[in-house]
């Protein structure tokens, strides 16, 4: 459960407090001392971005349920930093005890390799995946002057007028940039990139004629399209929105077209078996909650349970494809 701002001070020294003991008696723990019954304390979970953004809120309530479902409090401790990078750290240099976790997300795992020439940690190497946790797409939205209602459409129209048209350019490396790219390429159009100030400020000018197009995080979006100052064209995930079920997904044009934010499980390398196959469970349970998945569909997230091999291979797959973007798109970091 989300606490209230009112009672975020005490709520972050109790969670500070009980971070600090956990941390202390990882110290003392050998990488194979995995207790018989997990978990045999609090654990720790890393977030790598700041809080009361969107990955803390689903943090949290992923949290709450599985310290419900485990016996055990899941801590969240946020550790931000370099798009992500600094957390990301955090949980590979962990004891593997399975009393410290963390979340895995889209940008440290799958885009950072390519973004940063050198990152402290080996995303293929240096981590246990549990499971995935949540998708939560984009959203390919126009001018609603713009003539077009769907996206091949919208194809016809940037090829029969290459060059005339302009969209809001994301902030390389970021999932609305990237989605961008891949839309691009998959299609075969061109259109001017003009830099995005600030995702309200490319609203703006798309509300008022001076931009065509854009690739916006659906949260945002949602309003602006159910009040129809702006339409939706497609998400930009592998299959339709709960929260836009109306609005196709950018696959039913490109098969092989997915571009959303996600965020997983994982943990330090050589988590023992046992610890995976308990987590495995656990997390599948607390995502198949009725009340977590209205939770999620509220924040516009869909709860995303997966095996441990299949989100290994995710990520790699997801690595492969961005690093071909991100070369295209020069956003790479010297």
């Amino acid at each position: 459960m989300i606490r209230s701002e009112g009672s975020a001070r005490p709520i972050a020294r109790r969670f500070a407090l009980g971070i600090a003991g956990s941390l202390a008696l990882a110290g003392r723990a050998r990488p194979d001392a995995a207790e018989a019954e997990w978990p045999a304390r609090a654990v720790r979970y890393i977030d790598p971005f700041p809080a009361r953004g969107a990955t803390d809120l689903l943090s949290r309530l992923f949290c709450a349920k599985m310290s419900e479902l485990s016996g055990q409090r899941f801590v969240v401790e946020n550790i931000a930093g370099a798009g992500g990078t600094v957390g990301q750290t955090a949980i590979a240099g962990a004891a593997p005890d399975g009393h410290t976790l963390g979340l895995g997300s889209i940008a440290s795992l799958a885009v950072a390799p390519s973004v940063h020439p050198t990152l402290p940690y080996d995303p293929a190497r240096d981590f246990t995946f549990v499971s995935g946790l949540w998708r939560v797409p984009n959203v390919l939205i126009c001018d609603r002057n713009l003539q077009v209602r769907s996206v091949p459409e919208l194809v016809t129209l940037l090829k029969r007028s290459p060059g005339r048209y302009a969209y809001a350019s994301a902030e390389p490396g970021t999932t609305p940039h990237l989605a961008m790219e891949l839309f691009k390429r998959l299609a075969g159009v061109e259109i001017a990139p003009v830099p995005d100030r600030s995702g309200a400020a490319a609203i703006l000018d798309l509300l008022q004629g001076r931009l065509h197009l854009m690739v916006h995080n659906l949260p945002t979006a949602i309003v602006g399209v159910r009040e129809r100052e702006v339409r939706a064209l497609a998400v930009t995930g592998a299959e339709r929105s709960p929260a836009m079920p109306e609005v196709p997904a950018m696959a039913e044009f490109y098969p092989e077209f997915e571009v959303a934010s996600w965020g997983g499980l994982v943990g330090p390398a050589g988590l023992p078996p046992q610890v995976v196959e308990r987590l495995s469970r656990l997390t599948r349970q607390a995502l198949d909650s009725p009340d977590l998945v209205e939770a999620f569909q509220g924040l516009g997230a869909a709860p995303w349970w997966t095996t441990p091999a299949d989100f290994a291979g995710f990520r790699a797959r997801q690595e492969a494809l961005f690093g071909g973007l991100v070369a295209a798109s020069a956003a790479a970091v010297e």
